[in-house]
């Protein structure tokens, strides 16, 4: 192979391996584009100005010779600043950006022994320029077609990992997890520059000053890709378990209200009572109206007593008292509104149901209708509850139309929602918290929650089933 060969073959290769990369990071960032239909055109546009955003700099970079780093940056600045277009928060454009290069450049660190190894053994003892040439190609083959194998495995793994968990960023946690990607990118770009000296014609490489160096460098490489590992699951955990408080103070919350509203109940039970003990002498004043002949006074009397039934009146029973609370408030706060209201609703017959869990998810399922009505500007705006018993299991289904789009979880299988999130130790905003309670109620029952959207209605139906008696 003449040099001149090998130079267009190594350029040829170079452009190649651009490309594969470029398809990488497309890939990467494809899961997180939200909003968007598979095989939308809109997916294929976004898909290549990602796919674009990569190759003309690094295409530009071999014509140029920008840098690595430059080279780095300009790309992630590119996706950060395309962000919105790419339905990607910036904040996450950038961690994936980062992410992305950084486990490029341990993956290339990872392999530099192997190249270093392999290197000596097919270029040593051989004669004439075309044999180191050509043994030089091949190992250059060789070593970027392990890098490119590592690398993707190892993208793929922390791609897994964080789709396990949406990312919701804030500049604190962006830094948490930039610290160590960042570091790992610094770390490998001056450990490459001190790895190969050079002193005027002649090149050294620490390698064959220090062999342990062909061990150690690869574990380095390990040991930054592993920390990048654990910084994604502790954020999880700490995300998780923020979820988990707000989740449990929302609970709190609800039953909180309810036992209030409870507390309301008996003093509208008390005053039943009151009307039924006074009751006695209504009929007395009544009788002395009737026998004075004073028909007009005597028909004021009973019109006063008929509102003050009225106000001890629930117009839906649904068999609890818990129930009828929630379901009842919840079809004044619609009539207020305007909103048809239309319940079937039964509490189960079966004492294995904690009241207050009922009611913590009609009360959600309610709300959430309400407000999803609330936002339509026009159109018909309905909210229908029912119920049914089927042997040991309960169903609750709750439908309402909406305005708009919903994107569900691939994860929860849970809309998700829109409103931003605060940073760590914060109190979030509660919207979106409904649902998850919904869910995590039905699980205490061995259940599920079942989401279906047909046109312009919004269906919810939990199954609950009786739970063992301990």
């Amino acid at each position: 192979m003449s040099e001149a060969s090998f130079t267009l073959f190594q350029n040829t290769a170079v452009g190649i391996e651009v490309i594969l990369y470029a398809c990488c990071l497309t890939a990467f960032f494809y899961p997180y584009m939200a909003g968007r239909k598979r095989g939308h055109p809109a997916d294929i546009i976004k898909m290549l100005a990602v796919f674009a955003s990569y190759s003309i700099i690094y295409f530009f970079n071999m014509a140029v010779s920008m840098g690595a780093l430059v080279c780095m940056a300009s790309v992630i600045v590119l996706l950060t600043l395309a962000a919105k277009y790419l339905g990607v928060e910036k904040k996450t454009a950038l961690f994936m950006g980062v992410v992305f290069f950084c486990i490029r450049n341990l993956s290339s660190l990872a392999v530099a022994s192997v190249n270093f190894y392999t290197g000596r053994h097919l270029v040593k003892g051989e004669e004439g320029v075309e044999r180191v040439l050509r043994n030089a190609a091949l190992n250059f083959c060789l070593v970027e077609l392990l890098q490119l194998v590592l690398f993707s495995a190892l993208l793929y793994m922390v791609a897994r990992q964080i789709r396990k968990c949406r990312m919701e960023l804030h500049i604190r946690e962006l830094c948490y997890l930039l610290l160590t990607p960042v570091t790992g990118i610094l770390f490998v770009n001056i450990l490459f520059r001190i790895l190969i000296v050079t002193t005027g014609e002649l090149s050294i490489q620490l390698y064959e000053q220090y062999p342990v160096l062909i061990g150690i460098v690869p574990v380095a490489a390990a040991l930054f890709y592993a920390g990048i590992l654990v910084t994604i699951i502790s954020y999880q955990k700490m995300v998780g378990l923020q979820k988990e408080k707000e989740r449990y103070f929302v609970e709190q919350q609800q039953v909180h209200a309810i036992q209030e509203r409870m507390a309301e109940v008996d003093q509208f039970y008390d005053g039943i009572r009151r009307m039924k003990h006074e009751m006695k002498n209504h009929l007395t004043n009544i009788k002395g109206l009737l026998e004075s002949g004073d028909y007009g006074s005597m028909g004021q009397y009973i019109s006063r007593m008929d509102e003050s039934m009225d106000a001890f009146e629930f117009s839906i029973k649904t068999g609890n008292a818990v129930t009828d609370v929630i379901v009842n408030d919840r079809q004044k706060a619609a009539e207020k509104q305007g909103i048809r209201f239309r319940s079937e609703f039964t509490y189960p017959e079966s004492e294995r149901y904690d009241a207050y869990d009922i009611g913590i998810i009609v009360n959600n399922l309610l709300q959430n209708a309400l407000e999803a009505c609330g936002k339509m500007r026009q159109g018909d705006r309905y909210i229908f509850i029912s119920s049914r018993q089927k042997r040991k299991f309960f169903l609750i289904e709750v439908r309402n139309p909406f305005e708009g789009e919903i994107i569900m979880d691939a994860d929860t299988n849970l809309p998700i929602s829109t409103k931003e999130k605060e940073p760590f130790g914060r109190q979030g905003s509660m919207h979106g918290i409904g649902l998850s309670n919904v869910k995590r109620e039905a699980e205490k029952y061995m259940g599920d929650v079942d989401i279906r959207v047909k046109k312009n209605e919004f269906s919810v139906t939990v199954m609950l089933q009786e739970r063992r008696q301990v």
